[in-house]
Protein backbone atom coordinates (compact mmCIF):
# COMPACT_ATOMS: atom_id res chain seq x y z
CA UNK A 1 0.00 0.00 0.00
CA UNK A 2 1.64 3.49 -0.77
CA UNK A 3 0.95 6.40 0.27
CA UNK A 4 0.26 7.73 3.93
CA UNK A 5 -2.28 5.91 6.00
CA UNK A 6 -5.81 7.26 5.27
CA UNK A 7 -7.75 8.96 8.50
CA UNK A 8 -10.30 6.34 9.63
CA UNK A 9 -13.87 7.57 9.87
CA UNK A 10 -15.15 9.30 12.69
CA UNK A 11 -18.25 6.72 12.75
CA UNK A 12 -20.10 8.35 16.03
CA UNK A 13 -19.88 11.44 14.13
CA UNK A 14 -22.02 9.83 11.28
CA UNK A 15 -25.07 12.62 11.13
CA UNK A 16 -22.43 15.30 10.00
CA UNK A 17 -25.73 17.45 8.59
CA UNK A 18 -24.34 20.95 8.30
CA UNK A 19 -26.49 23.26 6.61
CA UNK A 20 -26.91 23.27 2.67
CA UNK A 21 -25.68 26.74 1.38
CA UNK A 22 -29.36 27.60 0.25
CA UNK A 23 -28.09 29.93 -3.05
CA UNK A 24 -25.69 27.33 -4.16
CA UNK A 25 -25.87 23.92 -6.19
CA UNK A 26 -23.04 21.36 -4.27
CA UNK A 27 -19.64 21.93 -6.06
CA UNK A 28 -18.59 18.97 -7.51
CA UNK A 29 -14.68 19.02 -8.83
CA UNK A 30 -12.83 16.53 -11.13
CA UNK A 31 -9.93 16.16 -9.74
CA UNK A 32 -10.21 12.54 -9.50
CA UNK A 33 -10.02 11.22 -13.35
CA UNK A 34 -6.24 12.71 -13.07
CA UNK A 35 -5.25 9.78 -10.73
CA UNK A 36 -7.86 7.38 -12.34
CA UNK A 37 -6.60 7.61 -15.96
CA UNK A 38 -2.81 6.79 -15.49
CA UNK A 39 -4.11 3.92 -13.21
CA UNK A 40 -6.47 2.60 -15.59
CA UNK A 41 -4.15 2.45 -18.47
CA UNK A 42 -1.24 1.19 -16.54
CA UNK A 43 -3.82 -1.61 -15.56
CA UNK A 44 -5.29 -2.17 -18.69
CA UNK A 45 -1.57 -2.50 -20.17
CA UNK A 46 -0.72 -5.26 -17.72
CA UNK A 47 -4.41 -6.84 -18.63
CA UNK A 48 -3.79 -7.25 -22.46
CA UNK A 49 -0.07 -8.34 -22.05
CA UNK A 50 -1.67 -11.33 -20.71
CA UNK A 51 -2.57 -14.44 -23.44
CA UNK A 52 -5.29 -15.67 -20.94
CA UNK A 53 -7.14 -12.09 -21.38
CA UNK A 54 -7.31 -12.34 -25.57
CA UNK A 55 -10.43 -11.02 -26.36
CA UNK A 56 -11.37 -10.59 -22.85
CA UNK A 57 -12.50 -7.10 -21.56
CA UNK A 58 -11.17 -5.12 -19.24
CA UNK A 59 -13.36 -4.85 -15.95
CA UNK A 60 -13.18 -2.09 -13.57
CA UNK A 61 -15.03 -1.82 -10.23
CA UNK A 62 -16.11 1.46 -8.53
CA UNK A 63 -17.23 2.05 -5.20
CA UNK A 64 -18.35 5.52 -4.39
CA UNK A 65 -19.58 6.88 -1.59
CA UNK A 66 -22.96 8.04 -2.13
CA UNK A 67 -22.92 11.86 -2.69
CA UNK A 68 -18.94 12.21 -3.45
CA UNK A 69 -19.00 12.78 -7.02
CA UNK A 70 -18.98 8.98 -8.12
CA UNK A 71 -21.37 9.87 -11.55
CA UNK A 72 -19.48 12.80 -13.07
CA UNK A 73 -16.06 10.66 -12.12
CA UNK A 74 -17.56 7.94 -14.63
CA UNK A 75 -18.81 10.29 -16.69
CA UNK A 76 -15.72 11.71 -17.19
CA UNK A 77 -13.63 8.86 -17.17
CA UNK A 78 -16.09 6.87 -20.09
CA UNK A 79 -15.48 9.91 -21.98
CA UNK A 80 -11.66 10.00 -21.78
CA UNK A 81 -11.37 6.31 -22.35
CA UNK A 82 -13.97 6.68 -25.61
CA UNK A 83 -12.59 9.33 -27.32
CA UNK A 84 -8.62 9.55 -28.99
CA UNK A 85 -6.05 9.12 -28.25
CA UNK A 86 -7.57 5.93 -26.47
CA UNK A 87 -10.73 5.50 -28.95
CA UNK A 88 -11.77 2.23 -26.11
CA UNK A 89 -15.40 0.86 -26.56
CA UNK A 90 -16.53 1.61 -22.98
CA UNK A 91 -19.80 0.43 -21.46
CA UNK A 92 -20.76 1.91 -18.05
CA UNK A 93 -22.86 -0.55 -15.95
CA UNK A 94 -24.82 0.47 -12.60
CA UNK A 95 -25.53 -1.80 -10.04
CA UNK A 96 -28.64 0.55 -9.39
CA UNK A 97 -29.90 -1.58 -12.82
CA UNK A 98 -29.60 -4.79 -11.52
CA UNK A 99 -32.55 -4.15 -8.83
CA UNK A 100 -35.29 -7.10 -8.56
CA UNK A 101 -38.06 -6.45 -10.04
CA UNK A 102 -40.79 -4.39 -8.22
CA UNK A 103 -42.93 -7.69 -7.52
CA UNK A 104 -39.68 -9.64 -6.87
CA UNK A 105 -38.39 -7.11 -4.20
CA UNK A 106 -42.24 -7.38 -2.79
CA UNK A 107 -42.29 -10.72 -2.43
CA UNK A 108 -38.64 -10.43 -0.84
CA UNK A 109 -40.01 -8.09 1.70
CA UNK A 110 -43.18 -10.19 2.26
CA UNK A 111 -40.69 -13.15 3.21
CA UNK A 112 -38.57 -11.48 5.62
CA UNK A 113 -41.37 -8.67 7.01
CA UNK A 114 -39.49 -8.21 10.39
CA UNK A 115 -36.47 -7.37 9.29
CA UNK A 116 -36.46 -3.33 7.89
CA UNK A 117 -33.44 -3.85 5.88
CA UNK A 118 -35.12 -5.55 2.89
CA UNK A 119 -38.26 -3.48 2.68
CA UNK A 120 -36.85 -1.35 0.06
CA UNK A 121 -34.08 -1.27 -2.12
CA UNK A 122 -31.04 -1.00 -1.15
CA UNK A 123 -28.61 -3.47 0.45
CA UNK A 124 -27.33 -5.75 -0.53
CA UNK A 125 -29.99 -9.07 -1.09
CA UNK A 126 -32.07 -6.61 -3.42
CA UNK A 127 -30.00 -7.28 -6.27
CA UNK A 128 -31.04 -9.54 -8.84
CA UNK A 129 -27.97 -11.79 -8.85
CA UNK A 130 -28.76 -14.14 -11.42
CA UNK A 131 -29.40 -11.20 -13.95
CA UNK A 132 -25.77 -10.13 -12.87
CA UNK A 133 -24.42 -13.17 -13.90
CA UNK A 134 -25.63 -13.67 -16.83
CA UNK A 135 -24.36 -10.31 -18.14
CA UNK A 136 -21.05 -11.11 -16.95
CA UNK A 137 -20.62 -14.08 -18.61
CA UNK A 138 -21.76 -12.61 -21.64
CA UNK A 139 -19.80 -9.56 -21.48
CA UNK A 140 -16.93 -11.70 -20.67
CA UNK A 141 -16.98 -13.41 -23.60
CA UNK A 142 -17.78 -10.79 -26.00
CA UNK A 143 -21.45 -12.00 -26.94
CA UNK A 144 -24.42 -9.54 -27.88
CA UNK A 145 -26.33 -8.87 -24.35
CA UNK A 146 -28.83 -6.19 -23.75
CA UNK A 147 -28.06 -4.63 -20.49
CA UNK A 148 -30.64 -4.19 -17.66
CA UNK A 149 -32.12 -0.50 -17.00
CA UNK A 150 -33.92 0.29 -14.08
CA UNK A 151 -36.80 3.25 -13.06
CA UNK A 152 -36.33 4.42 -10.31
CA UNK A 153 -39.24 6.84 -10.33
CA UNK A 154 -41.84 3.40 -10.57
CA UNK A 155 -44.30 2.93 -8.63
CA UNK A 156 -44.28 5.84 -6.70
CA UNK A 157 -40.86 6.11 -5.86
CA UNK A 158 -40.71 1.90 -4.93
CA UNK A 159 -39.14 1.52 -8.69
CA UNK A 160 -39.20 -1.33 -10.99
CA UNK A 161 -37.21 -2.73 -14.18
CA UNK A 162 -37.85 -0.74 -17.29
CA UNK A 163 -39.27 -3.91 -20.20
CA UNK A 164 -36.13 -5.45 -21.46
CA UNK A 165 -37.51 -4.87 -25.22
CA UNK A 166 -35.91 -0.87 -23.82
CA UNK A 167 -32.50 -2.45 -22.98
CA UNK A 168 -29.91 -1.15 -25.15
CA UNK A 169 -28.05 -3.95 -27.18
CA UNK A 170 -23.92 -4.33 -26.92
CA UNK A 171 -21.76 -6.77 -28.82
CA UNK A 172 -24.22 -6.56 -31.73
CA UNK A 173 -22.85 -7.43 -35.67
CA UNK A 174 -22.88 -3.80 -36.29
CA UNK A 175 -21.07 -2.75 -33.00
CA UNK A 176 -17.44 -3.08 -31.97
CA UNK A 177 -16.75 -5.40 -28.97
CA UNK A 178 -16.53 -3.73 -25.51
CA UNK A 179 -12.76 -3.84 -24.56
CA UNK A 180 -13.99 -1.75 -21.40
CA UNK A 181 -16.70 -2.05 -19.01
CA UNK A 182 -17.14 0.25 -16.22
CA UNK A 183 -19.35 -1.20 -13.60
CA UNK A 184 -20.21 1.12 -10.33
CA UNK A 185 -21.71 1.11 -7.22
CA UNK A 186 -22.29 2.49 -3.87
CA UNK A 187 -21.92 -0.89 -2.30
CA UNK A 188 -20.05 -2.59 -5.33
CA UNK A 189 -17.13 -4.71 -4.12
CA UNK A 190 -18.20 -5.51 -0.48
CA UNK A 191 -17.47 -8.83 1.00
CA UNK A 192 -19.06 -10.71 3.59
CA UNK A 193 -17.91 -10.80 6.56
CA UNK A 194 -17.45 -13.98 9.64
CA UNK A 195 -20.57 -13.94 11.62
CA UNK A 196 -18.06 -13.30 14.27
CA UNK A 197 -17.56 -10.28 12.63
CA UNK A 198 -20.37 -9.33 12.17
CA UNK A 199 -21.55 -9.93 15.74
CA UNK A 200 -18.67 -7.50 16.92
CA UNK A 201 -19.78 -4.60 15.17
CA UNK A 202 -23.21 -4.99 16.02
CA UNK A 203 -22.20 -5.02 19.90
CA UNK A 204 -20.10 -1.87 19.27
CA UNK A 205 -23.64 0.03 18.06
CA UNK A 206 -21.87 2.35 16.03
CA UNK A 207 -24.21 4.38 14.40
CA UNK A 208 -27.29 2.52 12.80
CA UNK A 209 -26.30 -1.26 13.91
CA UNK A 210 -27.64 -1.34 17.09
CA UNK A 211 -30.91 -0.45 16.27
CA UNK A 212 -31.18 -3.64 13.82
CA UNK A 213 -31.73 -7.28 14.92
CA UNK A 214 -28.46 -9.12 14.47
CA UNK A 215 -30.18 -11.84 12.76
CA UNK A 216 -31.07 -9.01 9.87
CA UNK A 217 -27.37 -7.82 9.52
CA UNK A 218 -26.44 -11.48 9.23
CA UNK A 219 -29.17 -11.95 6.69
CA UNK A 220 -27.71 -9.09 4.40
CA UNK A 221 -24.22 -10.20 5.20
CA UNK A 222 -25.25 -13.70 3.60
CA UNK A 223 -27.10 -12.64 0.45
CA UNK A 224 -23.63 -10.66 0.00
CA UNK A 225 -21.68 -13.98 -0.89
CA UNK A 226 -24.04 -13.74 -3.93
CA UNK A 227 -22.09 -10.59 -4.98
CA UNK A 228 -18.87 -12.59 -5.57
CA UNK A 229 -19.79 -13.06 -9.17
CA UNK A 230 -19.22 -9.69 -9.57
CA UNK A 231 -16.07 -9.16 -7.33
CA UNK A 232 -14.47 -11.87 -9.18
CA UNK A 233 -14.81 -10.06 -12.50
CA UNK A 234 -13.37 -7.24 -11.92
CA UNK A 235 -9.52 -6.89 -13.27
CA UNK A 236 -8.88 -3.09 -11.41
CA UNK A 237 -10.71 -1.44 -8.52
CA UNK A 238 -11.36 2.46 -7.52
CA UNK A 239 -12.57 2.67 -4.26
CA UNK A 240 -14.11 6.95 -3.82
CA UNK A 241 -13.93 7.37 -0.03
CA UNK A 242 -14.80 9.39 2.41
CA UNK A 243 -12.77 10.53 5.64
CA UNK A 244 -15.67 10.48 7.38
CA UNK A 245 -18.18 8.48 5.85
CA UNK A 246 -21.12 10.66 7.85
CA UNK A 247 -20.46 12.98 5.10
CA UNK A 248 -22.69 11.07 3.19
CA UNK A 249 -26.19 12.83 5.27
CA UNK A 250 -24.67 16.25 4.74
CA UNK A 251 -23.95 15.61 1.05
CA UNK A 252 -27.83 14.47 0.32
CA UNK A 253 -29.08 16.83 2.41
CA UNK A 254 -27.64 19.40 -0.20
CA UNK A 255 -28.84 17.37 -3.17
CA UNK A 256 -32.41 17.25 -2.21
CA UNK A 257 -32.02 21.15 -1.22
CA UNK A 258 -31.25 22.08 -4.63
CA UNK A 259 -34.26 20.05 -5.99
CA UNK A 260 -36.49 21.70 -3.39
CA UNK A 261 -35.24 25.12 -4.55
CA UNK A 262 -35.24 24.21 -8.79
CA UNK A 263 -37.84 21.58 -9.02
CA UNK A 264 -40.39 22.80 -6.01
CA UNK A 265 -39.93 18.98 -4.42
CA UNK A 266 -37.00 17.05 -2.71
CA UNK A 267 -36.91 15.04 0.86
CA UNK A 268 -37.22 17.00 4.10
CA UNK A 269 -33.95 16.41 6.45
CA UNK A 270 -35.69 14.13 8.29
CA UNK A 271 -36.75 12.08 5.20
CA UNK A 272 -32.93 12.13 3.95
CA UNK A 273 -31.82 10.59 7.26
CA UNK A 274 -34.08 8.17 6.78
CA UNK A 275 -33.25 7.46 3.74
CA UNK A 276 -29.35 7.14 4.39
CA UNK A 277 -29.89 5.08 7.43
CA UNK A 278 -31.04 2.28 5.21
CA UNK A 279 -27.85 1.88 3.64
CA UNK A 280 -25.66 3.03 6.30
CA UNK A 281 -25.80 -0.12 8.63
CA UNK A 282 -23.71 -1.63 5.28
CA UNK A 283 -21.14 1.20 5.22
CA UNK A 284 -20.86 0.21 9.08
CA UNK A 285 -20.32 -3.15 8.45
CA UNK A 286 -18.60 -3.47 5.03
CA UNK A 287 -16.40 -0.63 3.87
CA UNK A 288 -13.27 -1.10 7.05
CA UNK A 289 -12.28 -4.55 4.60
CA UNK A 290 -12.57 -3.05 1.63
CA UNK A 291 -10.22 -0.14 2.34
CA UNK A 292 -8.12 -3.32 3.49
CA UNK A 293 -7.94 -4.33 -0.54
CA UNK A 294 -10.83 -6.10 -2.79
CA UNK A 295 -7.42 -8.63 -3.82
CA UNK A 296 -5.80 -8.41 -0.93
CA UNK A 297 -4.48 -12.08 -0.54
CA UNK A 298 -4.87 -12.61 -3.85
CA UNK A 299 -1.52 -13.41 -6.46
CA UNK A 300 -1.06 -10.72 -8.53
CA UNK A 301 -3.76 -8.47 -6.93
CA UNK A 302 -0.80 -5.58 -5.17
CA UNK A 303 -1.72 -2.58 -6.99
CA UNK A 304 -5.04 -3.51 -8.52
CA UNK A 305 -6.93 -1.20 -6.13
CA UNK A 306 -6.49 2.86 -5.82
CA UNK A 307 -7.97 4.14 -2.92
CA UNK A 308 -9.06 7.98 -3.25
CA UNK A 309 -10.05 9.34 0.41
CA UNK A 310 -12.25 12.53 0.19
CA UNK A 311 -12.76 15.18 2.34
CA UNK A 312 -16.01 17.29 3.41
CA UNK A 313 -16.02 19.31 0.19
CA UNK A 314 -15.51 16.04 -1.89
CA UNK A 315 -11.71 17.19 -2.58
CA UNK A 316 -9.16 14.43 -2.66
CA UNK A 317 -6.98 14.44 0.17
CA UNK A 318 -5.22 11.05 -0.28
CA UNK A 319 -4.43 8.90 -3.03
CA UNK A 320 -3.30 5.40 -2.23
CA UNK A 321 -2.58 2.18 -4.40
CA UNK A 322 -3.34 -1.21 -2.46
Amino acid sequence: MSSSTAPENAVSNARITSPPNPKSKPEIIDDKSPHCIPFILRQLSLHQSSPQNANKPFFIGLNGVQGAGKTTLVSTLSSLLSTPPHSLPVLVCSIDDLYLSHSAQLALAEEHNENPLVQHRGEPGTHDMVLARNLFEALKKGKEVKVPEYDKSAYNGQGDRVAPCSWKSVNTPSQPKIQVVIFEGWCVGFRTLSSDEVKRKWEEGGVTLGRHRLQDLLFVNEKLREYEVLNDAFDAFIHIDAEETGYVYAWRQEQEEVLRREKGRGMSREEVERFVDGYYPAYELFTEKLRMGLFSGVDGGKGRQLRLVVGRDRRVKEVIEI
